[in-house]
């Protein structure tokens, strides 16, 4: 098994390999008939157009029907497909998803690409992607397929974090101040649950070095924002934003610091992996 991350067309690529045991043709028919590609896709497929402008129909099963339009298609090779996200997943527009099919001694490979927009929530797509292709290949060795309970979803979710190095923090700078931002996914845990564990035990994620001041702005359970105190005295801000992310909760953590002091960007980054800890 292979995966990685990178940029297509200036957005990210998460790509995927995975060698199964089976010829190029019996795989194909399990990416392109109906049928067969509902037994493991995400979602079911309604109606399908097979050839190069048409329309493939899904359904999530829970009322809402999402349309992709076929962009390549080369039997037994290459099958692609956009597909226009529906209007909750807020951060993405048109993903691209690309299978390719190479003859390989033991059976093919298969090479499985998604384009999307949200490269934080890459490890999100990556933990739903490794279990359909996971249920795919029993599909092809004609077996039940063993399911990751939520708990190992989690932490399939939390490789892929690492693996993609998606709990880093950046910073930026705009004159005088420097500006530290964390972005990060938390699988299969709701807004109100994170939101609770970080106003009511709070101190075990606040770094020493960053003393939180007075509270400028707060409204639960999306967001908190404070004064950080220096010597006593107001130094910057710390703004907390939470929202739904693709599976589970979004943070959104920034910290404005004034170019004079240093910035704890390591320090967070631990803290936030306690919170994410604690939710587990």
């Amino acid at each position: 098994m292979k995966e990685s991350l990178g940029i297509v067309d200036g957005r990210p690529a998460l790509r995927m390999e995975r060698t199964l045991k089976h010829p190029p043709e019996k795989v194909w028919r399990a990416i392109t008939e109906p049928a067969e590609l509902s037994r493991w896709y995400p979602l079911q497929v309604a109606a399908m157009d097979l050839h190069v402008g048409g329309t493939i129909r899904f359904d999530d099963g829970q009322g809402t029907m999402v349309d992709a339009v076929i962009t390549e298609l080369d039997p037994p090779h290459v099958f692609a497909f956009s597909e226009r996200a529906p209007e909750s997943m807020q951060r993405e527009s048109e993903d691209l998803v690309h299978f390719e099919l190479r003859p390989d001694p033991a059976g093919c490979l298969l090479i499985f690409t998604h384009v999307f927009d949200d490269r934080y929530g890459a490890a999100s797509y990556g933990s739903g992607w490794h279990t359909c292709l996971a249920v795919l290949e029993a599909a092809l060795d004609g077996r039940e397929a063993e399911l990751p309970g939520p708990q190992e979803t989690f932490d399939l979710h939390e490789s892929y974090i690492k693996k993609f190095a998606l709990d880093e923090g950046t910073i930026s700078v705009s004159g005088e101040t420097r500006t530290i931002r964390y972005e990060r996914q938390i699988m299969m845990r709701p807004v109100d649950a994170v939101w609770t564990a970080l106003t009511e035990g709070g101190a075990s994620y606040l770094p020493e070095a960053v003393p939180p001041g007075k509270v400028t702005e707060e409204r639960a359970p999306e967001l908190l924002a404070y004064e950080w105190l220096h010597d006593g005295e107001p130094a910057g801000t710390v703004r907390w934003e939470l929202s739904n992310g693709p599976g589970g909760a979004r943070i959104v953590l920034t910290q404005t610091v004034p170019a004079s002091l240093p910035t704890p960007l390591p320090t967070w980054r631990n803290h936030i992996e306690t919170l994410v800890s604690t939710l587990r």
